[in-house]
């Protein structure tokens, strides 16, 4: 059995784990490709078990089951790359500048400072598409110059939510598919893109891709989105 802990730094929501550094937590676990069903938000920093082989994990806090996993193969076809200039440009009308749910989120949020969070603000490129500017900082590096995949994992997150929610309404990361194709070294100028997959009711599946600065694809992923349900009146 291992044992998972999330470091506050790592939130999405103030008080729970960012769901794409969580699934690429598991993921690094798992050491293989795998579909990441989160069931109930991470803690921080609180050790969680983690049982299961071959792609099959659960992760426990206590008795409450927090998530699970399936092998998975990741079928995705990316769009292709904006030049980077294309995407700085797109991050100018982030809608998390207007407004933010998460403004401390690791990934997305606006009152994270740079070399703490990610600060990916994905911007509107067309309809249902969103791009943004990255570069990574060294307190991502893996000890080879290169970032640590987890860190991959949470950047392909968010910019699949503003892809999906333009109006920013109320949505939960549901499940999570990532796959690394090569890390990104550090400091380098990546592009990150998300595009809406498809809508059906409450759930929205988006895709996203995040690009090295010659427009090579480095890492994809498949997320499901889920708008809760209306409490009732």
């Amino acid at each position: 059995m291992h044992t998972l802990t999330i470091p506050a730094r790592f939130c999405g929501p103030p008080t729970s784990a960012n769901g794409g550094y969580f699934a690429g937590a598991v993921a690094v676990l798992a050491a293989r490709t795998v579909a990441v069903r989160l069931l109930s938000p991470p803690p921080l920093d609180t050790e969680l078990a983690v049982r299961g082989a071959d792609g099959q994990l659960e992760v426990l806090h206590g008795t409450t089951r927090v998530g699970e996993t399936s092998a998975a193969r990741l079928e995705l076809e990316a769009l292709p790359a904006p030049d980077y200039l294309t995407a700085v440009e797109a991050s100018r009308h982030y809608a998390g500048f207007r407004a933010h749910r998460f403004p401390t989120c690791f990934v997305c949020g606006t009152q994270r400072a740079r070399g703490d969070g990610l600060r990916i603000f994905a911007g509107p490129l067309a309809s249902g598409v969103v791009a943004a500017p990255w570069v990574p900082d060294a307190t991502l590096d893996a000890g080879d110059g290169k970032v640590r995949p987890e860190f991959m994992s949470a950047a392909l997150d968010c910019p699949g939510y503003y892809a999906v929610a333009p109006d920013d309404r109320m949505m939960l990361l549901a499940e999570f598919t990532a796959h690394v194709d090569r890390r990104v070294h550090i400091g380098a100028s990546c592009t990150v893109l998300g595009w809406r997959i498809q809508s059906d009711g409450r759930k929205h599946t988006a895709g996203t891709a995040l690009y090295d600065g010659k427009g090579q694809l480095c890492g994809r992923a498949r997320a499901l989105w889920i708008e809760p349900r209306a409490a009732a009146v």
